[in-house]
């Protein structure tokens, strides 16, 4: 059909003299769209899906699901349950993605400690089977494409079916999955995609989630196209003009012999062409095989990736068929940039020595769980980067492919980790996903292979595994090192890894290292930071509340692993344990600790002390930040030691208007002094070369009388996943935050935009983090469906029912199916009008005793009968709205998460209670 040119066309017209002209016209505009299947499109498939937990171990609990005589396993489009197109989700939650469920269940102290007490897991197989279903149309123009589905990530074991066709299952919760429906798909007409995620079994040792918490697009292609992954871009710089190397995979899997030309060009970021190379011969490829091809191409005077400048590039691929059609078009975003890690002198980035200064993340964050909008993503990285931050290492998965394309927007370095070191088909499976999805992001600068696997990593099974992961991965990507993160156990792993990746200098003697493998890289992967909860100076431990530690639980602290690193020019940089808190682990505390405590800002982003302190070292901004706040009504008289953070040369502080003297500050240090409490104002003035800088006051407050919003963004896009990030403090009648409230307040919002969670960085809050409406079903009465070979004859069915006993609020419906033609439905007596839903409050409905009939003639195609026996005629389902949005202030502070529903407009959000309303004002815009 790509052989259809419009010449061509105008002489089949010429020999259809006797077609009739509007079955003609239609058939020829449906060839000639099918002829222009170039255009490769991928559709968002986030919106308008229906969510409802199953059951891990009852099958009826599981709505049905593998009960059938031949099951989704034994016979192909036998997906029951959910997973037959026929199953009616009209009652279910209607959600978008991404969507984690295991952030919406409540807390547990018999729950899982790694994963922060959520009742989701082993204990709770009521909670651990999630289904998602979405009806989607694919046009009839789309066939002769090649259509698949694609998933980002959903945790985990994750089981996809199309109109009942079981299509496949990926076990790993961070692997993306793609699936060929092409041949499952009714084109014109409605379909069905099933998703049931299996929780049961935990992955990790910290909270990951549950359901589809990563995009899902809709692809649609050429049976001739460029492969998944299927270019690898490699750059260098030599005397102004950067040569760019690309290797393109084309796979036909059509039924004919494919004749092409393959032509790329490089757009710049304004999308204007500045470089490009046509193959001049046409290349052939067989049904069913693959083509690798070697090109170049020259940029003069390139604009290089760089972390303030981090320039992007396009390269746009196209495959050109015989007759000049172009059937694929593919692009690929890439950097022109040059990393190099020496052994002795670190890491370099184009030509320049770069120390790296980096933290560990987890993927969750305050409110939303796993399933964090883009935007979010990136408020996560912009705070990283405020601090100085310029390295990121993903902890312990593989990244979400939209972090690594904000990365490389926002200029911060990445090592990518793949989940578990071995050498079998599982684990290089996950390997080659790992580095064939990321390896032209610019971003990333090594590839993790593993993280402190204690069982291998100081034996000669670690060096072995070791050494057969590294040689897989430099044959898929030779442009960047790999690195394994060890910590216990030196002396396998490590004898053996190119890149020696350190986690804790108190585990293994570094300098000894360096010695006796002195050509080997050498980076902290993971250091401790000064462990602490956000605002808290005096331990509770029944509260799970710590004050800055210097000794953390993996040793040390920030300033002493800083100064390590920063010491030994050999070393490429540290990477710290973490730069957010994140849901579980939350060591060394247990219940009702629900949170880690690692992190250098808590698990909504509020800088912690230790935050300060890496900035002052790490950026070029002054910077100034004295601690621990000054309301200490039971300490008068006290001695109490104040601290500051900064790089400026000189400190001095003052209590009262009184000064306490004035420090040097030495390099990667801090400074203290003790001071006897007495209320009112601490204030610290930076000097640089004598003049005086900064300035840092903090006072002793009043008691709690107003709400404050401040929206990090006053303006998003009206694209229905944009977020602003609201933080919500608490005030006293000057207009300082309390650093000691803990006032409850409530969230409401008008306008185009939604609460998406709350948090406020509390690691023991058992609040809930969303809040979300729910519903129960009640089948009608049993239904003695014929089977569709029983002769046919007049259906009935029948069903005495009570109306539901609704509370303040709740509302319900009647919802009703169509088993046979003619049908007619009377309710105690009286016929209901035509349709399949009703509002019970529009229906006369006794309080006991409602009669329901349904009377139809059978179908006579098959398999309309097919379906009927599958239905339930009638069912009534229980809606209960979602509770208003509240959340408590931890220490004067809490966030609320907004995000854009879809409409351009002004979004209204207040904060009301006990104190003075808040009220803050962000502009969704047309996007």
């Amino acid at each position: 059909m790509r052989d259809l040119t419009p010449s061509r066309a105008v002489a089949l017209v010429a020999r259809c003299e006797g077609m009739a002209l509007s079955v003609f016209v239609g058939w020829l505009f449906c060839f000639l769209a099918v002829s222009q299947v170039g255009a490769r499109e991928r559709v968002l498939f986030n919106d308008d899906w229906r969510f409802a937990l199953g059951h891990a171990s009852d099958r009826d609990a599981d709505m049905g699901h593998a009960k059938g005589y031949f099951s989704y396993l034994a016979k192909t489009g036998y997906g029951d349950g959910p997973a037959d197109p026929v199953f009616d989700d009209r009652h279910w939650r209607k959600v978008d993605l991404p969507h984690d469920w295991a952030v919406e269940m409540d807390f547990d102290p018999t729950a899982s400690f790694s994963h922060g007490f959520k009742k989701v897991g082993p204990g709770f197989p009521e909670n651990c089977i999630g289904w998602y279903r979405k009806r989607f149309t694919v046009s009839e123009v789309d066939f002769g494409k090649r259509i698949f589905i694609e998933f980002d990530g959903i945790y985990r074991n994750a089981a996809v079916f199309v109109n009942g066709f079981f299509v496949g299952q990926e076990p790993s919760g961070f692997v993306s999955q793609r699936y060929d429906i092409t041949e499952y798909l009714k084109y014109g007409d409605e379909n069905v995609l099933s998703v049931r995620a299996d929780a049961s079994t935990e992955e990790g040792w910290y909270y990951e989630g549950a359901g589809i918490y990563r995009h899902v697009y809709l692809l649609k292609t050429d049976s001739l196209r460029v492969a998944r992954y299927g270019t690898f871009v490699k750059t260098s710089v030599e005397g102004g003009r950067a040569h760019i190397k690309v290797e393109t995979t084309v796979e036909n899997d059509g039924r004919e012999l494919a004749e092409f030309k393959l032509q790329h060009a490089i757009l710049d970021a304004n999308g204007r062409e500045v470089a490009k190379v046509a193959v001049a011969e046409s290349l052939k490829l067989e049904a069913g095989e693959n083509l690798v091809r070697d090109d170049e191409l020259f940029l003069s005077r390139p604009k290089l990736w760089d972390l303030d400048t981090p320039y992007l590039y396009t390269l746009k691929t196209r495959l050109v068929d015989s007759t000049g059609v172009t059937v694929d078009e593919y692009d690929t975003t890439f950097g022109v940039r040059e990393i190099r890690f020496d052994p002795n002198k670190g890491f370099f980035l184009n030509g320049r020595s770069v120390k790296l200064k980096g933290s560990n993340n987890h993927h969750d964050h305050a409110g939303v769980g796993a399933a964090l909008p883009d935007s979010l993503k990136e408020f996560r990285i912009r705070k990283l980067k405020e601090m100085g931050s310029n390295a990121y290492r993903v902890s312990h998965h593989h990244a979400s492919p939209a972090l690594l394309e904000i990365c490389d927007r926002m200029g911060m370095l990445v090592i990518d980790e793949t989940r578990l070191m071995g050498i079998n088909e599982y684990h290089f499976d996950q390997l080659e996903h790992l580095i064939k999805r990321g390896r032209n992001h610019p971003s990333i600068i090594m590839w993790s292979i593993g993280n402190e696997e204690w069982a291998i990593e100081g034996n000669i099974f670690g060096a072995r595994i070791t050494t057969r992961m590294q040689d897989f991965a430099k044959r898929l990507d030779p442009t960047r090192p790999t690195t394994a993160a060890i910590s216990g156990g030196w002396g396998g792993t490590s004898t053996t890894v190119e890149a020696m990746g350190v986690n804790y200098i108190r585990h293994g003697d570094v300098d000894r290292q360096h010695a006796e493998f002195p050509d080997q890289i050498i980076l902290g992967t993971e250091e401790t930071t000064t462990q602490q909860t956000r605002g808290i100076y005096v331990e509770n431990a029944k509260l799970a509340h710590q004050p800055p530690i210097e000794d953390g639980s993996s040793g040390g602290n920030a300033e002493l692993g800083w100064r390590f690193y920063a010491e030994r020019d050999y070393t490429a940089g540290v990477f710290f344990w973490t730069g957010f808190d994140y849901r579980g682990e939350p060591t060394p505390y247990e219940w009702p600790a629900v949170l880690s405590q690692f992190g250098i800002l808590d698990n909504c982003g509020f800088p912690k002390d230790g935050y300060f302190y890496l900035k002052s070292w790490w950026s070029d901004e002054p910077e100034l930040h004295i601690f621990p706040h000054w309301n200490w009504p039971d300490r008068m008289g006290e001695t109490i030691e104040v601290r500051a953070h900064s790089n400026c040369e000189e400190v001095e502080l003052f209590l009262n208007g009184e000064s306490l003297g004035r420090k040097t500050m030495v390099k990667n240090d801090r400074l203290a002094w003790d001071v006897v409490y007495d209320p009112g104002e601490l204030k610290a003035v930076g000097f640089r070369k004598g003049k005086a800088t900064l300035e840092k006051v903090i006072r002793t407050t009043g008691t709690a009388v107003a709400y404050e919003l401040d929206a990090e963004r006053s303006e998003i896009f009206a694209n229905g996943e944009d977020v602003s990030v609201v933080t919500m403090r608490i005030l006293d009648a000057a207009g300082d935050v309390v650093p000691t409230a803990d006032d409850l307040a409530r969230f409401e919002i008008e306008g185009p935009g939604r609460i998406i969670g709350v948090g406020n960085g509390n690691p023991s809050s058992l609040e809930a983090d969303r809040f979300v409406p729910s519903v129960e079903s009640f089948d009608l009465g049993e239904w003695d469906a014929p089977a569709p070979w029983d002769e046919p004859k007049p259906l009935r069915f029948e069903a005495v029912f009570d109306a539901p006993n609704l509370k303040v609020g709740q509302s319900g419906r009647l919802y009703l199916n169509v088993i046979g033609r003619d049908q007619v439905v009377h309710l105690n007596g009286e016929a209901l009008p035509e349709g399949t839903e009703f509002a019970l409050a529009n229906l006369s409905l006794k309080p006991e005793g409602n009669m329901l009939t349904i009377d139809a003639q059978p179908f006579e195609e098959w398999g309309a009968k097919e379906r009927v026996a599958k239905l339930k005629p009638a069912f009534v389902g229980v809606f209960t709205p979602a509770e208003g949005y509240r959340r408590k202030a931890f220490n004067g502070l809490a966030q609320v998460i907004v995000q854009s529903s879809g409409e351009a407009g002004e979004i209204v959000l207040r904060a009301v209670g006990e104190l003075e309303t808040a009220t803050v004002r962000i502009k969704a815009k047309e996007h």
